[in-house]
Formats: structure tokens, C-alpha cells, sequence
């Protein structure tokens, strides 16, 4: 079992970013697949999670990432995705993916995002 995270890097404000989680050794759609995002010197913070396909897909974000982030699932490359418009400044941090699995929750090494003029 492994994920891969890739796509982060530095973007203005108001700039847009789309994170990619790439799984291996299980089905993303089977499983609830989450981001969470850690910045300096704060706890870590759930931003997104979509459901596996037996319980709809349904999607969930934080208050802080509504309207602004989403995240989507593509079963056939076996990946998850984190798209990020209007990034701001606060947006800052370390992204993860992790996944929700029968013997665990599992994560990837993160990617940093840094939203700055």
C-alpha cells in the first residue's frame, strides 16, 4: 500500500492548484480517502474527505475551505485529487492524503503548498 502526493508548490494569492494522490495496493473507490494539511507550528487539520463508492461519494469539507476547495476522485487511475481556487495566504502548508483502510489509516510524505505574493 502506498501513496504518492504531488502537485503542491508556490501560487499566489488568488491562484489556483490541483494536488494529486496517487494510490497503489488498494481501490481509492472502496475506501474513504481524506487531505489534511499541517502548518508550521499548528495541529493538523482535516480539510476534505470523499466517501468510497458504497456510501455515495458524498463529499466533506472544512468550513474553512468551502466554496474554495474540492475534492474529486478519478476510479480508473486510481486517484484523488484536492482542487484549490483562491488559494490564501492561510492556505500555507503541508498536504497529505491519507486513506482509511482495513488494517489502518494510511498517508503519504505530503506536499508543501505556499501561497504567496
Amino acid at each position: 500500500v502506498q501513496l504518492v502526493e504531488s502537485g503542491g508548490g508556490l501560487v499566489q494569492p488568488g491562484g489556483s492548484l490541483r494536488l494529486s494522490c496517487a494510490a497503489s495496493g488498494f481501490a481509492v473507490s472502496a475506501y474513504p480517502m481524506t487531505w489534511v494539511r499541517q502548518a508550521p507550528g499548528k495541529e493538523r487539520e482535516l480539510v476534505a474527505t470523499i466517501d468510497p463508492l458504497s456510501a455515495r461519494s458524498s463529499t466533506h469539507y472544512a468550513d474553512s475551505v468551502k466554496g474554495r476547495l474540492s475534492i474529486s476522485r478519478d476510479n480508473d487511475a486510481n486517484r484523488v485529487y484536492l482542487q484549490m481556487n483562491n488559494l490564501k495566504p492561510e492556505d500555507t502548508a503541508i498536504y497529505y492524503c491519507n486513506a482509511r483502510l482495513w488494517n489502518g489509516i494510511r498517508w503519504g510524505q505530503g506536499t508543501q503548498v505556499t501561497v504567496s505574493s
